[in-house]
């Protein structure tokens, strides 16, 4: 296994972990948040797929996106599988970028967000990519927590 198969396997678990997560919320919970400046769930799962997005503009770019569109903006989806469907081309595009970086692109190739306060080789910022997924995920289970619903098994 070289070093972009080990960072797609990564990206894929931590997605299947998710989808595992999201899917396992009910209806009536997609919309519900801890506090009133909290993202709900439903609007973490968005932000989850809409930065996925935003990074891979911002690696095609090398660097942070001054100006960013984004595709997300104008969709409203009440399910976690309306969400999922407009994802995947944009994922599925992301992953064939990924799969095309060679080991030396992914130690020479720099991404530059000093805007935000660093610049990383593309490697270091594909594994950055998939930790704020990480990071989330570990969220909606203390959202599911205190909402009282029962969580599934995504430690399998």
């Amino acid at each position: 296994m070289n070093t972009s198969d080990l960072i797609l396997l990564n990206f894929n678990e931590v997605r299947r972990r998710s989808i595992k997560l999201w899917a396992s919320i009910p209806q009536d919970k997609l919309h519900w948040r801890p506090d009133d400046k909290a993202m709900s769930c439903i609007e973490m799962i968005r932000h989850v797929l809409e930065s996925e997005y935003y990074y891979h503009q911002a690696i095609k770019n090398k660097g942070s996106i001054p100006v960013f569109e984004s595709p997300f903006e104008k969709q409203l989806f009440s399910t976690v599988d309306a969400e999922l469907m407009f994802a995947e081309p944009f994922r599925n595009q992301f992953i064939e970028t990924i799969k095309s970086f060679s080991d030396e692109d992914l130690e020479n190739i720099k991404i530059d967000r000093s805007d935000v306060g660093y610049i990383r080789n593309l490697g270091d910022m594909l594994l950055r990519i998939a930790y704020h997924e990480s990071v989330h995920t570990g969220q909606l289970l203390d959202y599911l927590r205190t909402a009282k619903v029962k969580i599934p098994k995504i430690w399998d």
